[in-house]
């Protein structure tokens, strides 16, 4: 966006307490944005203490609590002034009892009224953090080509019978999104990270720093179906602030520093960390994933830098020591 480089005004992020939303809002504080995040509830230490200890919080940042259920007008006051919205706010489960209830709607309408309120106060531009389970799996992409990010949708209905709900509720609340603002007109663009790892400053560990946990401690998970590569919450929290800074960055943009197997993941784990009980995916039933190096090319000719593997292990691992969570 023209005169959005180096910060300075108003912007908002929706699930600001979160693990990636909180790096997002330490990092647009420490451009020298005003940022107005929300979380769920005010009165719960875990989700604003880490966030109103950050430099500049006390001048430049403010807490408001948001239910994604709300219509949006319950929204406004957290989005209204905002040149930029960061849609980040989103339930996050591997598994749920009640699907529709605990994931499909909560993303749906919440990004529908989100996107509702920005229209209404004005918002010039809208980052939502989608993810790359939005894109696959995809059975009929030709599996020796590599994604293109802008025509590789997740299928649905394969989704929905493997009841990998949370892939299905990212799916269709980016395809809502994308519908919303072509019929109303709203300047929207679409980060998708894979896994995401990382240091973290939340006192608790979100989904996917659990998955690291359970690998380290040699547990055997069945991610066949969901895992495509990772990438480290910084360059997540740097690559929102890309898209939102940079008016040529249009359309979808994947977010994975490396594209691979979870037989890859497992083996350099088990590598890095000899000490720990890694168990190694001995069957590769990945079939379907193109390896790729440098898979997010869009970002990376926006002057996104990606963090390498053995620095974000190490450093999450060194917050789990800290943690005494290993």
């Amino acid at each position: 966006m023209e005169g959005t480089g180096g910060g300075r005004h108003l912007v908002c992020v929706t699930g600001g307490s979160g693990f990636i939303g909180s790096w997002l809002v330490r990092l647009l504080l420490d451009r020298g944005y005003a940022v107005h995040a929300t979380v769920k509830n005010l009165d719960d230490e875990g989700e604003t203490k880490h966030l109103r200890a950050l430099d500049g919080a006390d001048t430049r940042l403010r807490l408001f609590q948001m239910d994604l259920l709300d219509p949006a007008s319950s929204m406004r006051p957290a989005i209204d002034g905002a040149r930029g919205v960061f849609h980040l706010a989103s339930p996050l489960a591997l598994r749920a009892r009640d699907p529709e209830k605990e994931l499909l709607e909560p993303a749906v309408k919440g990004t529908l009224s989100v996107l509702r309120a920005a229209k209404d106060c004005g918002v010039a531009r809208v980052v939502l953090m989608s993810s790359k389970s939005a894109m696959v799996p995809n059975p009929s992409w030709p599996a020796d080509e590599a994604i293109a990010e802008d025509d590789c949708w997740a299928d649905v209905e394969l989704l929905k019978k493997r009841q990998i709900w949370y892939n299905v509720s990212k799916t269709l609340a980016e395809k809502a999104a994308w519908e919303f603002a072509e019929q109303e007109g709203l300047q929207l663009v679409v980060l998708n990270p894979g896994t995401t790892l990382g240091p973290f400053f939340t006192p608790s560990v979100n989904t996917s720093l659990n998955i690291l946990l359970q690998l380290l401690r040699g547990q055997e998970l069945e991610l066949d179906a969901v895992y495509t590569g990772w990438v480290d919450v910084r360059d997540v929290a740097r690559s929102a602030m890309a898209l939102y800074e940079n008016p040529s960055a249009q359309g979808r943009h994947l977010c994975l520093a490396s594209m691979e197997r979870l037989v890859d993941f497992t083996a350099k784990l088990a590598d890095l960390y000899p000490e720990f009980p890694v168990h190694r995916v001995k069957e590769d039933k990945q079939g379907w994933l193109m390896r790729a190096k440098d898979p997010s090319k869009k970002l990376i000719d926006l002057g996104v830098r990606f963090i390498p593997f053995d620095q974000t292990v190490r450093e999450t691992v060194d917050c789990f020591r800290n943690k005494g969570l290993i």
